[in-house]
């Protein structure tokens, strides 16, 4: 049942047959080490199936993780493998953008997890609670030669480290160690001088890892490598320098392409445009009638009309910013070989298998973050890697083409001569405090410990001067030397609260710390937070959120400017909520304007910003949900946690939360039929409830039953209702009060639901001195089981006002938000302020009883025989003052020369003490003892039935 994995392979070539033995037969640790199109993948799929000859059927509880360093490689490993394992039944799942819940549970079925480092780093951090992570026997780490890039190494590293840990654990704490299944790690790298370092940092203490170095003599097509260098001088742009080498692609592919398909790399996508013109002019390509008739037809499906007369001259351009269509037309004329020459970005390498003789890197720099920089040595060889075709080509080629002052550099890049070394030491701070949450690390030698395990101990041992410590060093010194690096970020972590030191000097996590593991949150974007006022508006959150260290992938590009200075300010056009001042001109303001533009449904009409858009609110869904949990954690930041729970909840929504366009969120509702709805006024749950079906399907455009659809989606949706009562317990420094949510569509929810069980809302109270006064999440499921949530809470008195800020705010839903504000009541007068209850002025004016709900009045003071204080009436001007609930009404209250004052106030105050002192019963329940009492002592006697009295009286 295996032959169909390797179907694509009747032969094993060199490096597939001398792995066969170690890979197939042994369970032991292996790092290959060949050049990029030699087969690494099949070594993969031959120690997948390994594992499946060694776990009998059904194969339950098995879990094997592939993890390679870019989501294209991800996506295309995860298409082939669904087609060559789902017939054996296996199955797959790919786990590379931010995850939802689903994907979690999801996971917990498939067998192949495919995954990034950053991804696999985010599930692992709370592994301890992730039985999943238990359950893994193979780790597959494709391209690990990554471990020395400067962003993304430090992450493979650790993860890396802490599968290690894992299995350590489990074994440590299993009673019986034999029956704790091994995990083995199998990794492929391109040609690298020190793969033997990376086979001693995965080898286990029971038997090294075999380490395979393959040259370039075994790749199955023999690949020509050459570096041209070009001059540039001293003040010429590398924009100058990138737009020269346009008018050398020609001789270039003239030399080299031998009539054959050739591949252009270029560093931007406006220079992939620029170089496939320049082309087009100076060459011209000998294509078969054939060959023109078929890219007639191509042409003719295509949108973008400059591609279109670029393909009938034999060249076309392909990078993600173009529409999906066109790039499919394209990516089909290539590998048909209809094309002789296609100009692409770097990406296509990474993502689309669009093999060709003759590949050619134009320019080794290219723009990221605002400046140019060199590519990455895993960039490189991925391009470099998609020379040739195996089914085509015995040779291939693939050029370079440089600067002359970097020449010498490439050619030894392209003959493994480029040592890997670690970059953790240069993001140490957040993979520590996500140690110590994981109660991995607990004390400084703990963390030695832990640093022995990194592929960076292995290298400072062997190359300390490249991470800044004296050569003639031993390995104490070197250890020490370590040791210090941790304590210095262990210090940054505690001087932000994300760890403390207990007596023993161990190391604990605090909530702030656990977030930010959580949450994969950058140490510096929680330094940025840090030094949050508290009083921070929605504008302000945004700007902050702009800055964060999550976003440094997105380039602001000159082409975008004009649209994005559009959305900012502009008087004959919709703009976006809070325009910036100024141009856009950093990153920061283009981040800030996309969320804005996003949040209030102005349309982007330009692709590239789209995507970058996706990729703004994927981080940003996780970083605004981090910030809203961190504030909850801090204290003096009513305002500013208000509306991080906002901000969170429109990220998620993708609306402000005052949104016209509430319809948007609703099932089969997109951009256009909810602009429909809002030009027909239905901005709120509430009007699409109460149209007609077959109104709203008119202005939809949309047959039946479509308006009963939508109309039921919203029927469904959780409708709340939030009752605010004072407790008639008064003092001068605390109000109680009693909050009561009531779901008013209980019933209804019983059956069907429109939000997800996962739904819930926050009710946060805060007071005029931006204390937060409560804060809880209540979820719509424990809403269900009694249709209400009752709290009572303690209000004490702010010093600037007595009004509460009150609010519930959905997770999920823009226009199901509750929010009001109460004036609670206290005994006493703050210095200089009017009394406000109820906000309503306290006076002696007729107005409804709050007890008894008639007009005051009805009665003379003749009428009430009083008890006690039998000298004055009380305020109270209730309809029937022997049933009412008051005490005083009945006893009276002391005459006016008894009290200290003889306002209208002052006589309120008076009225309150007493009652409180005569009986502490609740007013209603001494209504009810009264009325009892009352009809207890009835004489029922009067009330019986006598026929005399019917009869007429009779004479003498």
């Amino acid at each position: 049942q295996f032959r169909s994995i390797f179907k694509e392979f009747p032969y094993f070539n060199y490096a597939q047959s001398k792995a066969l033995d170690d890979l197939l037969y042994t369970d032991r640790n292996f790092v290959i080490c060949a050049p990029t199109g030699s087969g690494k993948t099949v070594m993969f799929e031959l120690a997948i199936t390994r594992l499946l000859m060694e776990v009998p059927l059904p194969w339950l509880n098995i879990k094997v993780v592939y993890m390679a360093p870019i989501k294209a490689l991800c996506n295309q490993r995860f298409d082939d493998w669904k087609e060559k394992f789902g017939p054996i039944g296996l199955s797959c799942k790919e786990l590379t953008g931010d995850t939802v819940v689903d994907d979690l549970f999801e996971i917990h079925h498939a067998h192949i997890i495919i995954t990034t480092p950053e991804k696999w780093d985010s599930m692992t951090r709370r592994w301890r609670d992730n039985s999943v992570v238990q359950l893994v026997r193979l780790f597959l780490i494709d391209e690990v030669h990554v471990i020395k890039d400067e962003s993304r190494g430090a992450t493979l590293e650790v993860v890396v480290s802490r599968m290690k840990t894992v299995q350590s654990s489990l074994w440590h704490l299993s009673e019986n160690r034999d029956t704790v299944p091994p995990l083995r790690f199998v990794a492929v790298s391109a040609t690298i001088p020190n793969a033997e370092d990376i086979a001693e940092w995965l080898s286990d203490s029971k038997m090294p890892a075999v380490c395979l170095k393959i040259d370039d003599d075994q790749r199955p097509v023999k690949l020509r490598k050459v570096v041209l260098g070009f001059p540039c001088s001293d003040s010429q742009t590398e924009f100058k320098f990138d737009l020269t080498l346009n008018y050398k692609i020609a001789s270039v592919i003239q030399t080299y392409s031998e009539q054959k398909p050739a591949l252009v790399f270029c560093a931007t996508r406006k220079g992939v445009q620029q170089a496939a013109s320049v082309l087009a002019k100076d060459a011209k390509f000998l294509l078969s009638i054939e060959q023109k008739q078929r890219l007639q037809r191509s042409a003719n499906s295509l949108k973008d009309s400059k591609l279109r007369d670029l393909l009938m001259c034999g060249v076309a351009y392909h990078h993600a910013g173009m529409e999906v269509s066109d790039r499919k037309v394209i990516e089909g004329a290539f590998t048909a070989g209809d094309l002789p020459v296609l100009f692409t970005t770097s990406t296509l390498a990474m993502g689309v298998n669009l093999p060709a003789h003759l590949v050619v890197i134009k320019s080794t720099m290219h723009y990221v973050g605002g400046v140019f920089q060199e590519y990455s040595e895993t960039d490189i060889l991925q391009m470099i890697g998609r020379a040739g075709r195996p089914q085509f080509d015995t040779t291939a080629t693939a050029v370079i083409m440089t600067r002359w002052s970097t020449r010498e550099k490439y050619i030894q890049m392209l003959n493994g001569a480029d040592v890997i070394e670690s970059s953790l030491h240069r993001h140490l701070v957040e993979h520590l405090n996500a140690e110590i949450v994981l109660h991995t690390v607990t004390n400084v030698s703990v963390a030695l410990e832990w640093i022995r395990s990194t592929f960076l101990y292995i290298r400072a041992l062997k190359n300390p001067s490249h991470y800044g410590f004296s050569s003639g060093l031993d390995k104490t010194g070197i250890e020490a030397k370590l040791q210090e690096l941790c304590l210095k970020n262990l210090n940054d972590l505690s001087s932000l609260d994300l760890i403390r030191m207990d007596e023993a000097n161990n190391f604990k996590p605090t909530e702030t710390g656990r977030l930010m593991a959580w949450y994969y949150i950058a140490f510096d974007t929680v330094k940025q937070f840090f030094i949050i006022k508290g009083t921070e508006t929605l504008k302000e959150l945004i700007t902050m959120i702009s800055n964060c260290t999550e976003f440094l992938d997105i380039k602001l590009r000159t082409n975008e400017k004009k649209i994005l200075n559009t959305l900012n300010r502009d008087k004959d056009k919709i703009t976006i909520r809070f325009p910036m001042e100024g141009k856009i001109k950093t990153r920061e303001m283009k981040i800030n304007c996309l969320i804005q533009a996003q949040l209030g449904c102005i349309p982007v009409q330009d692709f590239t910003l789209t995507q970058d858009t996706g990729r703004i609110f994927r981080n940003g869904l996780r970083v605004t949900r981090w910030l809203s949990d961190f504030l909850a954690s801090c204290k003096n930041n009513f305002s500013a946690l208000l509306n991080s729970l906002i901000l969170a909840k429109c990220f998620r929504c993708r609306l402000w939360e005052n949104s016209l366009h509430v319809s948007k969120q609703l099932e089969k509702i997109g951009v256009s039929l909810s602009n429909a709805m809002v030009n027909a006024g239905l901005t709120t749950f509430k009007k699409i409830e109460d149209i007609n079906a077959r109104e709203l399907e008119l202005i939809l455009n949309r047959h039946p039953p479509f308006g009963n659809q939508i109309k039921e989606s919203v029927l469904h949706l959780p409708k709340y209702k939030l009752d605010i009562e004072q407790l008639p317990k008064y003092s001068d420094t605390l109000a109680e009060i009693l909050i009561t949510i009531t779901l008013t569509n209980y019933e209804q929810l019983q059956a069907k639901r429109t939000a997800t069980d996962f739904h819930y809302v926050t009710l946060i109270i805060g007071d005029a001195d931006n204390q937060v006064i409560f804060n809880q999440k209540i979820m719509d499921s424990a809403l269900l089981k009694t249709g209400n949530w009752t709290k009572k809470i303690d209000v004490r008195r702010a010093l600037k006002s007595e009004v509460i800020s009150i609010n519930l705010i959905s997770s999920d839903y823009v226009g199901l938000d509750i929010q009001q504000t109460y004036t609670a009541f206290y005994l006493t007068l703050a210095p200089g302020r009017s009394r406000v209850v109820a906000d309503r002025k306290l006076t002696a004016k007729p107005s409804l009883d709050p007890c008894c709900g008639s007009p005051q009045g009805g009665r003379s003071k003749q009428e009430i025989v009083y008890k006690k204080y039998g000298s004055r009436e009380c305020n109270h001007r209730c309809k029937n003052k022997d049933v009412c609930g008051h005490d005083c009404c009945k006893t009276g209250v002391a005459p006016k020369s008894e009290m200290s004052g003889d306002s209208n106030f002052s006589l309120y105050l008076a009225d309150l003490r007493s009652r409180n002192s005569i009986s502490s019963v609740p007013p209603v329940k001494r209504l009810k003892m009264q009325m009892l009492n009352q009809a207890q002592n009835v004489d029922l006697k009067q009330f019986a039935f006598s026929p005399k009295a019917l009869l007429p009286a009779l004479p003498r």
